[in-house]
């Protein structure tokens, strides 16, 4: 189950990052598709930004959590976008991975230390 959970992790690893460096290069397919849906050059590259960190944060175990629930967000917006443009099939495949997102939360929120008061 350990590699399992491995894998996962580092299929994810490796979609936030390079979902990230090809907004931050502005590649023009994310340009044409982001730009459709009213984001400027800036705020792509502010997008990918926050994907880049998040995959870097999901490599350490100290910041996983984070680094999940922030491409679990990008995730989910470029998600909505998809679906809005009528392209379902890269939605699913967005929603798919949120869904392991969700494995990576729920298996890094047990190993939290209680907060204490």
């Amino acid at each position: 189950m350990n590699v399992l959970l491995n894998i996962n992790l580092g299929i994810l690893v490796f979609l936030a990052i390079s979902s990230g460096i090809t907004k931050i290069m502005l590649m023009p397919q994310e340009v044409e598709f982001f730009g459709n849906a009213g984001f400027n050059s800036t705020l792509i590259i502010i997008f990918g930004a926050f994907q880049l960190l998040g995959g870097v944060l999901l490599i350490l175990q100290k910041t996983r959590f984070a680094g999940a629930v922030i491409v679990a967000a990008t995730f989910a917006l470029s998600a909505a976008l998809l679906i809005v443009a009528g392209n379902i099939l890269f939605a699913v495949i967005s929603i798919v991975a949120m869904a392991m997102l969700g494995v990576v939360m729920k298996q890094n929120i047990e190993k939290r230390p209680p907060v204490s008061a």
